[in-house]
């Protein structure tokens, strides 16, 4: 949901909007029948409720609301799945999640999810279905788009993948010489290169062998090092190209692909048989056969999937020849397991609902500009970039859904990187710097491939920096430590202050019990 969604000044529907642009309407009276309302919160009374909870709230730090009370981690927490998300550091009470919860109905939010998942065009801007969701949804009970059943196609488009992936790892997949593909490149950018890449880096993990699995790589920029980096020491005879574009007409990825065919053709020469040696993902199937890619070898993608969550669709086929078909799968169980939790559970209980809302008070209510998000691991390096677009290609517009101009600040900024490098790169400016930014932490507690106690101090890490956001380090305890090493006191005045902790930084901490497929 759209922060705009949550907090905007006036609305007026999208075709209101096109048809009067000077005039303002009533957004009930535009939108489509089976969506709900959007509502103005000009006069809202739970967005006012919001303002006057934060000035209560302004004079309390962390620890206080902590000794205030007992039971804060218990409320402040939820368990799901054998996840445990913690927001206690937070600078909220339950008070504030009741205040939120409020809001968030007042603005129709679980009239918004009814309409997500029933199909209804929720992509005001296009008129469109957002649908991924229908991608790793299970069975095959009909949902129609337009009118027609999308499931069957679904269902179609994933045994091809299957079958490709089988084909591709098992060395069955012939190159134009009669050698087997060993190498598959991705070439996509955003949505085409930034969630498969994450899956992969995440999941794939070391390879026994030259023969367990095959190689994918990735190539998203249109800078000739990225293509060039990537093809040094590939043999094109067992070199495979997956074009992945919506479109076909994305200037990046064709510009590649260009590129890619001719590395081809010097090596092995041209004709029909580079066809072998080329695979696309995309719904223009003309163009894509127009390049030379056969129309067999064309993996569709349709309007109603966002870019941004096209791993799920056939743009994921990378991720089921790096990892495997049964990785993929259960990656798309997992995804439904979490899309039937946030479809059906009340609010009060609903994990992304929750989440959400935290982030929307500290946006919007408390107007921090930024979130820093903190994976405790290794294999989720790619994960804060592939949140960047998720959360910040629509989210960050200066428009509301309706098309009119914000009257407030934009989705925070995302960024972030893995701990513990992080803790050496950036973790000194979070726990001393001016600005105030909200962390989350994602922590697997046991290792994929464990080696003696290093989990144990990763996990241990993470815990205590989240801790030591919140206490802080006063002047007089840094004092103390520096007398205890026995600085003389002209050491100890000129250190001290540069050594000072504020403490009161809020964060939230999620606790898995491994990274794998499903919990991904």
């Amino acid at each position: 949901m759209h922060y705009a969604d949550m907090h905007d000044r006036g609305c007026a529907s999208p075709r209101a909007l096109l048809e009067h642009p000077t005039v303002a309407h009533s957004v009930a009276s535009q939108l489509p029948a089976q969506l709900p309302a959007v509502t103005s919160p000009a006069l809202s009374d739970t967005w006012q409720a919001l303002l006057d909870h934060r000035a209560l709230l302004s004079g309390h730090s962390l620890a206080s609301l902590f000794d205030a009370d007992p039971g804060r981690c218990a409320s402040l927490s939820l368990e799901w799945d054998e996840w445990l998300a913690d927001w206690s550091k937070q600078r909220l009470t339950q008070d504030t999640m009741n205040l939120l919860l409020a809001h968030a109905r007042e603005r129709n939010l679980e009239a918004w999810i009814a309409a997500l998942f029933a199909g209804e065009k929720v992509n005001l801007s296009e008129l469109r279905p957002a649908l991924h969701t229908a991608l790793r949804r299970p069975g095959d009970a009909p949902l129609a788009v337009d009118g027609a059943d999308i499931i069957p196609g679904i269902r179609a488009t994933q045994a091809r993948m299957r079958a490709l992936a089988i084909q591709l790892r098992g060395g069955l997949r012939l190159g134009a010489t009669g050698r087997p593909i060993r190498n598959v490149i991705n070439l996509g950018i955003g949505g085409s290169d930034l969630g498969p890449a994450m899956v992969c880096e995440a999941l794939a993990g070391p390879r026994a062998s030259p023969r367990d699995g095959i190689d994918v790589a990735f190539v998203s920029n249109v800078d000739p090092e990225h293509l060039t980096r990537t093809l040094a020491g590939l043999d094109p005879a067992t070199t495979l190209f997956i074009v992945t574009s919506k479109t076909f007409t994305t200037i990046e990825t064709l510009r590649n692909a260009q590129a890619a065919r001719e590395w081809l053709a010097a090596n092995l020469g041209g004709g029909a048989a580079l066809a072998q040696h080329f695979v696309a993902v995309s719904s223009n199937v003309d163009a894509a056969r127009a390049f030379g890619i056969a129309g067999g070898d064309v993996l569709p993608m349709w309007d109603w999937v966002g870019g941004r969550f096209s791993l799920w669709s056939a743009a994921g086929v990378s991720i089921a020849v790096r990892c495997g078909w049964d990785t993929f799968a259960d990656l798309l169980a997992g995804a439904a397991s979490m899309d039937a939790h946030f479809r059906d559970a009340p609010l009060e209980r609903n994990l992304p609902v929750l989440l959400g809302l935290i982030d929307y008070w500290n946006a919007q209510v408390l107007g921090y500009p930024q979130r820093i998000v903190v994976p405790y691991a290794h294999a989720l390096g790619r994960f804060p970039a592939y949140l960047q677009q998720l959360a910040l290609e629509s989210n960050g517009k200066s428009v509301q859904r309706d098309g009119g101009v914000l009257g407030h600040a934009s989705a925070p900024a995302v960024w972030g990187a893995t701990g513990t490098d992080s803790q050496h790169a950036f973790f000194q400016w979070l726990h001393q710097g001016t600005q105030i930014v909200p962390v989350e932490f994602i922590v697997p507690v046991r290792a994929a491939h464990p080696l003696g106690d290093q989990q144990s101090v990763l996990v241990a890490n993470a815990l205590a920096q989240a801790q030591a956001l919140m206490i802080g380090k006063p002047l007089s305890a840094v004092r103390t430590e520096l007398a205890a090493k026995g600085l003389p006191s002209e050491g100890i005045d000129a250190q001290a202050a540069h050594r000072v902790c504020p403490g009161d930084r809020p964060s939230t901490t999620l606790l898995l019990p491994q990274l794998d497929a499903r919990r991904l």
